[in-house]
């Protein structure tokens, strides 16, 4: 047997991120048994479906890393509205199946509670197909279903607690139960690896898939993935869109990486890993299944390690993109300026995203305006600091950081003052902000005349 998974989100929205570790699961799983990975876009609610969603799906699964072209797919679930209808006929000439033309305040009439499920009140009308009538399965009356699963060993559900539930509308269109089952059918999927959402259908599938003669799937049901609260994360309520995370500047690697620990570990005392290692230990029959807190300050933190790991040259690559979007004019951006403070950069930021304030000082005709910044710097004694500071730099001859730095911790000994009292108002006046880069590097980098130029407006508007 060729073990083949799927993975199969509806295109209504931006990708989940609980949706792109069920994925990376699949994907590992369907490689560690020499299997198929297999994409089916569910994309039968017409009203919501948008065809820019599902390229958002196919971006998103490309960037990390399960690239089109290495799968099966996608196909679409639409594609089999027929092969749903035949399957619904089918159990309804079985008997496995009836129809009902109750209405929802009809059955809470019967049972006297909104809470309480159908009472098989049609099961043996004989109601044939008519319009506003919807096809129920008919659920056994004893016994029960034994769901084997990977993960949560064998959840058991008695049959007399499932309702006869409805697998085709009134209009003859079949519902995600059923849907979900024959797509699962003519694709031959062998393993249905997804989150612990859907545990609580598995046994209805599981009745449908035997009842239209064909052995179920092999189950896993990871953990839902929860918020700080341990709350579900919802689209509403919580940041969950991949792309999100990917526009502002996490990379790729760190995020599946992230992702895959999200109810599960690699050996030893670790998690920051290669993806060598992960597709080569994890292990379904190891997932955790308690919800798994999805930590963004965690993910921040791997970011900066993976970002920390990059070659300079690649780390230079990874923050063209933010560059080119930089409060600067085009013209004024220096590929070979930023070159040289790319290293320090490289050690202080955690999203890529972050490199622009980091840098935007040596490219912006003036620093940028930080008026809290200019106030804790600028205090009493600020004025004659950067006068002497100036009086220093203009008769300075080796522009580099060590003389740079010499100097004006002369000055400041002068005044009484430490290294790190001293070069506040110069960092203020230079760069704009009281935290970045190391200053005597971007002073270097900036340049004698420009260092210069913004020391000396400094020290006019403090002492006009």
């Amino acid at each position: 047997m060729t073990v083949r998974v799927r993975f199969a989100p509806s295109p209504t929205g931006m990708f989940h991120v609980g949706g792109a570790r069920s994925a990376l699961q699949n994907w590992i799983y369907a490689k560690q048994q020499g299997g198929v990975f297999v994409l089916r876009v569910e994309d039968t609610d017409a009203a919501r479906n948008k065809p820019e969603w599902t390229e958002g799906i196919l971006n998103a699964l490309d960037w990390i890393g399960i690239r089109r072209g290495t799968y099966e797919g996608p196909h679409f679930q639409s594609a089999n509205a027929a092969q749903h209808r035949e399957a619904a006929q089918k159990l309804f000439d079985a008997g496995r199946a009836y129809y009902c033309d109750c209405t929802r305040e009809d059955v809470q009439a019967r049972n006297g509670s909104q809470h309480q499920g159908y009472d098989g009140f049609h099961r043996d009308k004989g109601l044939e197909p008519g319009e506003g009538r919807a096809l129920r399965f008919r659920t056994p009356d004893e016994g029960a279903t034994v769901v084997v699963d990977l993960v949560r060993g064998e959840p058991t559900f008695e049959n007399k607690n499932l309702e006869d539930f409805v697998i085709a509308r009134g209009d003859g269109s079949p519902v995600f139960l059923l849907a979900n089952v024959v797509d699962d059918m003519i694709m031959g999927i062998t393993h249905v690896i997804r989150a612990e959402e859907h545990l609580p259908n598995t046994p209805k599938q599981q009745l449908l898939w035997e009842a239209l003669g064909v052995k179920p799937p092999v189950w896993a049901h990871v953990p839902v993935v929860v918020n700080e609260k341990r709350q579900k994360l919802s689209k509403r309520r919580d940041k969950v869109a991949l792309e999100q995370y990917r526009d502002e500047g996490y990379l790729a690697d760190a995020m599946r990486n992230y992702l895959m620990l999200l109810g599960w570990a690699p050996s030893g005392d670790r998690e920051i890993v290669p993806w060598s290692v992960i597709e080569d230990e994890f292990r379904l029959e190891e997932v955790n299944p308690s919800p798994a807190f999805f930590d963004e300050k965690k993910l921040r933190a791997f970011n900066g390690e993976y970002i920390r790991a990059l070659s300079l040259d690649d780390f230079i690559a990874a923050c063209q993109p933010f560059l080119a979007n930089g409060p600067w004019a085009a013209a004024d951006f220096d590929p070979l300026v930023f070159a040289k403070v790319a290293e320090l950069a490289q050690t202080r930021i955690a999203l890529l995203s972050e490199i622009n304030q980091n840098v935007d000082f040596l490219f912006l005709p003036e620093p940028p305006v930080d008026e809290a910044a200019w106030a804790k710097a600028m205090k009493e004694g600020a004025a004659e600091m950067l006068a002497a500071a100036i009086t220093a730099y203009e008769a300075l001859a080796d522009w580099s950081p060590e003389p740079l730095k010499a100097t004006l911790e002369a000055v400041g000994a002068e005044r009484g003052l430490k290294l790190g009292k001293a070069q506040a108002p110069i960092r203020v006046a230079v760069t704009g902000r009281t935290v970045g880069l190391p200053l005597f590097e971007s002073l270097e980098a900036l340049g004698r005349d420009r260092t210069l130029t913004r020391l000396r407006a400094a020290h006019a508007r403090l002492t006009a």
